[in-house]
């Protein structure tokens, strides 16, 4: 997965960057039709602000914003909130399917016979 960094007016430092590339890799073992990432570092005044886009191949692309006091923060605070709408996508996606082959192959459980024949009695 390509991972892209924008700093808008201001500079991040380096340590920053690469854990904000760590975090959104591994978000790749979420959904394997994520196909790139956008990390945008702004600073206004006092407040830093991360915003982080993944790009989902056939899909909306997933947005999360954070505002906190440290890029580093609100990088974390961005990584987790785009694993929990992931997390969300793929459970969505495997509850409105059928239930599973495996169990309508099953076999249902053996009646017993001599309760039938107690029946017929």
């Amino acid at each position: 997965m390509r991972v892209q960094t924008v700093s808008r007016h201001c500079e991040v430092p380096d340590a920053v960057l690469g854990r904000a590339v760590e975090r959104f890799e591994r978000l790749s073992r979420f959904d394997p039709a994520l196909s790139s990432a956008e990390v945008i570092f702004v600073e206004e005044k006092h407040r830093k602000r991360v915003e982080g886009i993944l790009s989902l191949d056939g899909e909306e692309p997933a947005i999360a914003r954070a505002e906190e006091t440290s890029f580093k923060a609100a990088v974390e605070q961005v990584a987790d909130r785009l694993e929990k709408i992931l997390r969300r996508r793929r459970s969505h996606a495997r509850d409105h399917r059928g239930p599973r082959t495996a169990d309508l192959l099953r076999p249902t459980d053996p009646v017993d016979a001599s309760e039938d024949l107690q029946q017929v009695e």
